[in-house]
């Protein structure tokens, strides 16, 4: 009894763990249930699952891997960092200039169009939880039709509006993007839950590795030279039956 009593006292002693303030939010912001619209779009994946290039988990391991190091790596997560550190500036023109930048450097209407399908329903449920000027700028840009909303974009803003670590906005925007194509595949393929609980356990380090090289990188490095996944986002717009929009 008086063993107990000492451990309790003990345990009593030590300082509570404080998180960032921003740490629960940025998890429910990436919760799948978090209305993004990411389960309606698989970015050319769709066309990998109907040619038979994607049949199980080890499979779509390696599209994952494609996807993170040959596409997000040099577009989207490097959008995300400078949209991080323009928000923190304030500068609103450098924003708008980088916004044209996120639209033009996608190729696909399709992939151009589901980025800006799930930046503006991001930012629709983001907007009310915050009174930041800024992103109240961003939201009336987009309602006069200035902007289309692309989703590295919004993200970068509001990650950094929240105070968050730019490698771990990063890193996060980097481990969503490919957890909702792992979800999609689970559906589409099919594939059980636990391929997917498995494929993306295996991808962790690649998305830490990743995230790590994106923060050496700037604008100048922006580089779509994924013309295999190009070319199966324009041809997934004419497939036969699709459970995606992109």
């Amino acid at each position: 009894m008086n063993n107990q009593r000492e451990g309790s006292k003990s345990r009593s002693n030590i300082r509570a763990i404080n998180t960032d303030p921003w740490f629960l939010h940025l998890l429910q912001i990436h919760d799948s249930a978090f209305p993004t619209g990411s389960f309606a779009h698989s970015f050319g994946m769709e066309t990998y699952i109907q040619e038979n290039s994607i049949r199980n988990k080890e499979d779509l391991s390696e599209f994952c891997n494609m996807y993170l190091r040959h596409n997000l790596a040099s577009t989207d997560a490097i959008i995300v960092k400078e949209a991080y550190h323009l928000a923190r500036k304030h500068d609103k023109q450098g924003l708008i200039r980088l916004e044209n930048i996120c639209h033009g450097i996608k190729l696909s209407p399709e992939t151009r169009k589901g980025s800006a399908m799930m930046g503006r329903q991001f930012l629709q449920a983001v907007y009310p939880l915050s009174s930041e000027e800024l992103l109240m700028f961003w939201s009336e840009k987009l309602k006069s039709k200035e902007i289309k909303g692309h989703f590295p974009v919004v993200y970068g803003i509001y990650t950094a509006l929240l105070g968050v670590d730019v490698k771990k906005a990063v890193e996060t925007y980097l481990y969503s993007s490919i957890t909702a194509l792992v979800q999609n595949a689970v559906r589409a393929v099919p594939l059980g839950q636990m391929s997917g609980v498995q494929t993306v356990f295996s991808l962790l380090p690649a998305i830490q590795e990743t995230a790590r090289h994106v923060m050496g990188m700037n604008l100048d490095d922006l580089d779509n030279n994924s013309i295999a996944l190009e070319i199966a986002s324009m041809k997934h717009e004419f497939l036969y039956s699709r459970l995606f929009i992109s």
